[in-house]
Parts: C-alpha cells; sequence; structure tokens
C-alpha cells in the first residue's frame, strides 16, 4: 500500500553544487518532509543538495499558497522577492 503525502506544506531550501558561490532556491512541497525532500531533488538539477526549512507558515501564508491548488506530491519554487 503506498504512504500518503499528507496535507501539510513543506518548505524546502534546494542548493546546487557550483563552487564559490552556490545558487540557493527556496521550494513548497505538498508532502511531509521527508517525501518534499525527494520530490525537490527530483525537481533540481542533479548534485543539488536538500534541506527541509524549520518554519511555520502563517495564515497568510497558508491561504496564498492553498490558491496554488497544489496536489499532494506536487512541488512549487518560491519566487526570490
Amino acid at each position: 500500500m503506498a504512504e500518503s503525502f499528507g496535507t501539510s506544506f513543506t518548505i524546502v531550501e534546494a542548493t546546487s553544487d557550483d563552487a564559490p558561490q552556490p545558487t540557493k532556491q527556496m521550494w513548497l512541497a505538498l508532502a511531509k518532509p521527508n517525501q518534499a525532500l525527494t520530490l525537490v531533488l527530483a525537481a533540481v538539477p542533479e548534485g543539488w543538495t536538500a534541506a527541509v526549512v524549520p518554519a511555520v507558515l502563517t495564515e497568510k501564508q497558508q491561504r496564498m499558497f492553498e490558491e496554488l491548488n497544489l496536489k499532494p506530491g506536487d512541488v512549487y519554487r518560491i519566487a526570490p522577492e
């Protein structure tokens, strides 16, 4: 039986392996933290690393991300401000 992705958002920071100045990207995944890492790593170029960001979304952020209509298992790159 397949494991559920869950219904909560996980924020993941992905980092390139470009030395001396790596690129960093923030991603949102509608998945449990361990699954979110795998999903984001599948979305970024090979050789990148990823880490879960220990953050709690505000109600406003939660509503904004819900408007993206992500399905469980979806990832979304958060554009830099």
